[in-house]
């Protein structure tokens, strides 16, 4: 008599009714132990993956790419089966009795090709690449998009043997399904500009002394702490006492009350492969820069990797945006809701600029371009103007973060 357990999506969060199914996996038909991975769910926070429920055979009901609600059941477990003899990927082994040799590099290359994504399997195919190439970045090894695309770029070094006008026109056209995460993007994105009174002011700081206070300091640090010294703990620390000073920046306008935090959880945006996710450094406020650098780091490597928990992207009561990372000179950041406040960083870049030191003669100094977009039903304009000269001289006198001025 056979006992199935079914494979159900579970509840993620109260936010969250439907998920999309990633790459499972294991075969249908293979064992499983219990608590194995069985399948990748992507919602519109977060990629995680669904452990099995008991020990038995998988039955898969629904496949990768399909839609799926809370509660849906995407396979079973027949407990009752009886586990296969030596490894649990017998099911995947050659017939003893066929004369096929299976060599280490054959192996080796079906496991690579198993670790590539969907979109890298897709995206190598268009292009020709064979991922058997290709090391992979992604969690546990997996071949990524990005890992495709780099593998496709030629060799500057090496001459190309055909002209270039030889070479046939490439005119590849393709689509793909949005993912769940993009959509849900996409949705916040246009609700804060729809819902919001969003403005945006703009400054600039000159990054002289933060640069200075890091190369003193950096060896020094990353000794003691393990990471880097970077700008976010500058910058972290002196929005910290700028939302102090301005409260209104770091409230929230819900059900026609503002909701004030007596607390900073700070949203920090990090991109992946999969599109824009926002981690919350919980009470930053008590934060040293050595701990916010750590953290940060941690929230990075977890976003890449694909290990962010609801708790981690849920919370935050103002925002930090980082294109400079990318190049960027310059950018209205949008709020991201019910936030009121989000300050965008950019590329920092020398620029001439009149010598505070030396009225009436023009220095070059490294500057960066600062912006805060911000929901002007709560935050006024003479707030937000005030907020950003606040970091603004936190960030061009680091003592003050120090003085906590």
């Amino acid at each position: 008599m056979s006992t199935n357990t079914e494979i159900v999506i579970p509840s993620l969060g109260e936010s969250i009714t439907e998920v999309v199914l990633g790459q499972w996996l294991v075969k249908d038909g293979q064992w499983v132990d219990r608590d194995a991975p069985l399948v990748e769910i992507e919602s519109d926070k977060v990629t995680q993956e669904l452990p099995s429920p008991s020990s038995g055979v998988v039955s898969i009901q629904k496949v990768e790419g399909d839609e799926c609600l809370i509660g849906d059941v995407i396979g079973s477990i027949d407990e009752s089966a009886p586990k296969p003899a030596g490894s649990t990927e017998d099911d995947e082994m050659p017939d003893s009795a066929a004369t096929i040799e299976v060599t280490t590099e054959t192996v080796a290359s079906a496991a690579q090709t198993r670790k590539a994504t969907p979109l890298a399997k897709k995206v190598a195919d268009d292009l020709g690449v064979s991922l058997d190439e290709i090391d992979g970045s992604g969690p546990s090894g997996r071949i990524t998009k990005s890992d495709v695309l780099n593998a496709e770029q030629p060799d500057e070094s090496s001459p190309s043997e055909v002209p270039a006008e030889n070479l046939p026109m490439h005119r590849g056209v393709r689509r793909e399904k949005m993912s769940t995460l993009r959509k849900r993007i996409a949705q916040r994105l246009v609700e804060a500009q729809h819902q919001a009174a969003m403005l945006t002011t703009f400054n600039e700081a000159d990054m002289s002394n933060v640069i200075a206070l890091r190369k003193l300091h950096k060896d020094e640090f990353n000794d003691r702490y393990g990471v880097n010294l970077g700008f976010m703990s500058f910058f972290t620390r002196a929005c910290v006492s700028a939302l102090g000073a301005w409260p209104a920046v770091n409230a929230s306008l819900i059900d026609g009350e503002i909701e004030y935090h007596d607390y900073v959880d700070m949203s920090v945006a990090v991109g992946t492969d999969k599109g824009l996710v926002v981690p919350v450094l919980r009470n930053a406020e008590r934060q040293s820069f050595g701990e916010i650098e750590l953290n940060i780091k941690d929230l990075a490597l977890r976003a890449r990797d694909g290990k962010l928990t609801m708790d981690d992207m849920t919370g935050g009561t103002f925002t930090i945006s980082n294109g400079g990372v990318y190049g960027s000179m310059m950018s209205t950041p949008i709020l991201n809701p019910p936030q009121s406040g989000i300050l965008g960083l950019h590329r920092i870049q020398n620029r001439p600029i009149e010598d505070p030191e030396n009225p009436g003669s023009i220095v070059l100094k490294p500057m960066m371009y600062l912006a805060l977009s911000y929901d002007h039903r709560i935050v006024d304009g003479e707030g937000a103007v005030s907020f950003l000269v606040h970091v603004k001289n936190c960030i061009e006198n680091p003592q003050r973060l120090l003085l906590g001025l």
